[in-house]
Formats: C-alpha cells, structure tokens, sequence
C-alpha cells in the first residue's frame, strides 16, 4: 500500500522555495503559492511518511503568459526539486470568450501530465 494521498489545498510554498533555490528568484511565478488565483487544473500529492511531494501545474513565462504547459514537479524528501517530462503538454490558455476547443487542448494537456505523475507514485496500472 503505497502512502501518497491527494492534497487539494493551496499549493506548497516549498516547490516555489525549491525550484527559485536552484533556478533563481523570480523564475517560478507559477509556483508562487500566494497567488490563488492563478489557473487551475492543479494536483498534488505528498507522502506524509517520507515528507516528498508532487505537483501538476499549469507553466508559463512572464513574456507570455498564453502559450503554457503542464509541469510536473516532484520534491524528494531530502531537498530539491526535480522536473518531470511528461512529454508535449502544450497549449493556449484559453481567454475570455475563446473556443471550446482551446478548453479542451487544456484539459486533454492536463490529463496526460497527471497520467505521468501518477505512473511516477503508483507505476503503471
């Protein structure tokens, strides 16, 4: 039995402290767990025995905050922060009034990056 569970509340504050650790300050708006307003799909799990968690997060840049993708962020009980490939995730994040169709390129993006998580915590099913 494995000992992840699912955590729906507000995002960590360590994937924001450990990724602007490695990659710099300022390099994760996305991971800023003050900003609750920022879009969702979002998961996350965390493992209350070892202390690791993991992350799905919809990632963009300050030069353009339309064209995202979903990454997947793991944090080993020791420190760090890895990235996790979970291959193409890209899309456009939808704006007000846009098509059906760029919601579900979203949501289809989404679903493949939680695929790979899961199959990073439980293995292939």
């Amino acid at each position: 039995m494995t000992e992840w569970r699912r955590y729906d509340s507000y995002l960590i504050p360590a994937f924001h402290e450990r990724f602007e650790q490695r990659w710099g300050q300022g390099t994760a708006p996305f991971l800023n767990p003050e900003a609750h307003e920022e879009p969702l799909p979002r998961a996350q799990w965390i493992n209350p025995v070892t202390g690791a968690a993991l992350a799905v997060v919809p990632v963009w840049t300050a030069d353009d905050e339309q064209q995202r993708s979903f990454g997947v962020f793991y944090l080993p009980p020791a420190g760090d922060i890895w990235v996790l490939r979970p291959g193409y995730t890209g899309y456009l994040e939808p704006a007000e009034g846009d098509t059906e169709q760029l919601v579900t390129l979203r949501n289809d993006a989404y679903r493949k990056a939680v695929a790979h998580a899961k199959e990073f915590l439980f293995g292939s099913q």
